[in-house]
């Protein structure tokens, strides 16, 4: 039967690698913990202890964590980058059709590719609104008369 310091090593590996594809230092506690177990249970300690100091160790970790990354992550606001252009009204440059994969817009000094909200085609010269961003291009819709 394999020792039980080996199965919390390898559930340490399994959480570190883990972290590899994650983002943040999540699944990193955990890895943490369970290293701390695997030397408590290559010591010679019960499982009880291996558990208790696995779920502590990992627990303190992960509210210790979550409080520092709150007050040092600053939150962007909103209407910061890119999307500060949503909701805004601009001009169609060039017309936009999602078929063809074709349409820039400009809204005010800054052209952006364009995507019809609707899916119809969007001709040049119409003023539009920017619904929403999609990777790199604005989602629009024309700006009707009675708007």
């Amino acid at each position: 039967m394999i020792e039980n310091w080996l199965l919390w090593l390898i559930l340490a590996g399994i959480f570190a690698i883990g972290e590899i594809f994650t983002t943040g230092f999540f699944l990193s506690w955990f890895a943490v913990g369970s290293a701390l177990a695997c030397i408590t249970a290559y010591l010679g300690f019960s499982p009880a202890w291996q558990w208790g100091i696995f779920l502590v160790s990992a627990s303190i970790l992960v509210i210790m964590s979550r409080r520092f990354a709150d007050r040092f992550t600053k939150q962007q606001p909103p209407g910061v980058g890119a999307d500060r252009y949503v909701g805004k009204t601009g001009v169609v440059l060039v017309r936009v059709d999602n078929i063809s994969n074709e349409g820039m817009v400009r809204i005010g000094k800054e052209e952006w590719r364009a995507d019809s909200e609707t899916g119809e085609i969007i001709p040049e010269g119409t003023e539009v609104h920017a619904v929403r961003l999609d990777g790199t291009h604005l989602v629009v819709a024309p700006i009707k008369e009675d708007e």
